[in-house]
């Protein structure tokens, strides 16, 4: 269940540029892992204002249309949390990188910082296409200007128990799993903003 606490209205602001996972689809708002973040950060001293560009359905080609629109909100940091529809659909991990790419630059071209969450898809998609979409996140995340967290999704994708009866969107309790994977990755760059 979600807190009834305000959020902080103070502190730099985060664009949380996402699909269904970020959205916390079939959820209440402040149990997607974006608002459970927010309030976790604010309790360590790291407040800030949370922009939720969380879109279900979104590819990374979404993104990079919505990419421009969302910079105008001048955030100090962009999650960068797609990729799982591309892989999903069969879109080719060449395109899909080359998405992330103009994502990556049109954040750094802002000013602001990036913090790419790695994605991963099942075996069941063949192996060559697996190990080619994963190795995406892994070269982008060497050269991201800001922060990777190779899998985000660790501890809950594929947990049943951890996802709604579709198999694929975390519950209440997934999402605060998956906040935990993120923390102390946004913490530290909270922390670096002057």
């Amino acid at each position: 269940m979600a807190e009834t606490t305000q959020p902080p209205s103070a502190g730099p602001k985060v664009v949380f540029l996402g699909d269904s996972i970020s959205a916390g689809l079939h959820l209440a708002e402040g149990d997607a892992f974006p608002a459970v973040l927010q309030r976790r950060l604010a309790a360590r001293g790291e407040p800030f204002q949370l922009i939720n560009a969380g879109v279900s359905g979104d590819t990374t080609a979404g993104g990079l249309r919505r990419a421009d629109w969302l910079l105008k909100q001048k955030p100090a940091i962009v999650v960068v949390e797609l990729g799982a529809n591309d892989g999903m659909r069969g879109i080719d991990p060449k395109v899909m990188e080359e998405n992330l790419e103009g994502i990556l630059e049109k954040i750094e071209a802002a000013g602001a910082k990036a913090l790419l969450l790695g994605m991963r898809i099942p075996p069941s998609f063949g192996g060559e296409h697996t190990r080619a979409f994963e190795a995406v996140f892994d070269r982008l995340g060497e050269e991201v200007d800001g922060a990777y967290v190779p899998f985000f999704m660790k501890g809950v994708a594929g947990e049943a128990k951890l996802n709604l009866e579709d198999g694929i969107h975390p519950t209440v309790e997934g999402q605060a799993i998956l906040a935990g994977n993120v923390e102390d990755a946004l913490y530290e760059m909270l922390r670096e903003i002057p």
